[in-house]
């Protein structure tokens, strides 16, 4: 079924203590993927939802896992599995809002990287909620600091990445131990042929729920592309920043080192830039995420894989410093700006014949027009 508009909060039967925790963000309508996925989920149906990125998703699972949660259990009742430690912490805080309100629900977020006696101690606290990427859930699981047999509600989320990056094998292992389950969540950008197999194995008559890309959820940004040399790129970064004076950008690199040189290099310039990729400690990558959530740091560079899960809906402008290797992942890249109905900006720097192909391949299959713009003679930026 396909979703296009939300529907009043207040229309979908949520406790007061739900609706006062919505009213608190300033929600009264649900997006779509909420208005498609709230009521069957309330009704423990199997859901499987396909949505743009920035359509609202975990409050879309979240509120029916919470309004569900018996808070005189100590027993896990939920698990929601995220690919990245970034988005299983981005969950974590969102869902720590829908409960802010409903008195005894216990949260938990297991991820590799962290001290897994801390971990423990958390979980001997009796969360009901459990929020984890799944190789940390399975070595719990393993060492039987928690205990999913009485999980009733599973959630996938990011399903397709999830799968794409190799957990296949942990999901189904997990998904095994929770026999008790009443229904089971897929949210998913796009539903590959893998998320279907786990939808084929693990769901019974799921609801399906579609939101397109139109144009109340698209996001509303301006593209453009800039041709420039390879050793130019740099200059045409700097000059963007200064030209049109953003405060909060994003820029994205294909490979870990590009991200550590240009944050480097931005930092020899006297812009104040940092960079996160997988090799980064933990630690550290959280700093720099905090500090660029509160707006104290301008420009923050990252990997398509190291961003998965940062959540952040102001920032002024991307910039894809290397064309991306997957059309997906331009739309990910830019859907990090023009959220909550601002206006967004997007610069995409090709340097080479092969950076050209894949751009105008992305426009195509994205169906996203991509403008021409150079600088000027008096360094203003100008559409070709």
């Amino acid at each position: 079924m396909e979703f296009t508009q939300g529907v009043p909060f207040d229309s979908l039967g949520l406790s007061e203590e739900m609706l006062h925790a919505l009213k608190k963000k300033g929600y009264e309508v649900s997006t779509p993927v909420q208005a498609g996925c709230i009521p069957p989920m309330m009704e423990w149906k199997d859901v499987t939802a396909k949505a743009p990125t920035g359509t609202g998703k975990t409050f879309a699972f979240g509120i029916p896992i919470v309004e569900h949660i018996d808070t005189d259990s100590s027993a896990v009742q939920a698990v929601i599995l995220a690919p990245t430690r970034e988005l299983a912490l981005q969950i974590t805080s969102e869902m720590r809002e829908i409960a802010q309100f409903k008195e005894g629900i216990r949260m938990v977020c297991l991820y590799g990287g962290q001290p897994i006696g801390k971990q423990i101690e958390t979980l001997k606290k009796k969360p009901q909620i459990v929020i984890a990427t799944p190789g940390r859930l399975g070595d719990h699981l393993k060492r039987r600091t928690v205990r999913l047999d009485k999980v009733e509600t599973v959630v996938l989320d990011e399903a397709d990445r999830m799968l794409d990056m190799g957990f296949i094998h942990d999901v189904t292992r997990l998904l095994d131990q929770m026999k008790n389950r009443k229904n089971l969540g897929l949210f998913s950008a796009t539903i590959s042929r893998e998320v279907m197999d786990i939808a084929w194995v693990y769901q019974r008559d799921a609801e399906e729920i579609t939101v397109q890309a139109v144009e109340e959820n698209k996001p509303d940004i301006r593209q453009y592309r800039m041709d420039v040399p390879m050793n130019e790129k740099l200059d045409a970064v700097e000059k963007i920043l200064n030209v049109e004076g953003y405060d909060r950008v994003m820029i994205f690199c294909n490979t870990k080192g590009s991200t550590e040189r240009v944050s480097h290099l931005l930092q020899l310039r006297g812009v104040d830039a940092q960079c996160i990729h997988g090799d980064i400690p933990q630690v550290k990558r959280e700093k720099v995420m905090d500090k660029f959530r509160r707006g104290e740091l301008r420009v923050f560079v990252a990997t398509d894989v190291a961003a998965r899960g940062i959540d952040v809906d102001d920032v002024d402008a991307v910039i894809n410093y290397d064309v991306p290797d997957e059309n997906e992942y331009y739309v990910h890249r830019i859907g990090r700006t023009g959220r909550a109905k601002r206006h967004g900006v997007a610069y995409t720097l090709v340097a080479d014949y092969p950076a050209m192909v894949r751009l105008d391949d992305i426009a195509k299959h994205t169906r996203n027009e991509i403008t021409p713009v150079k600088f000027d003679e008096r360094g203003r930026l100008v559409e070709e």
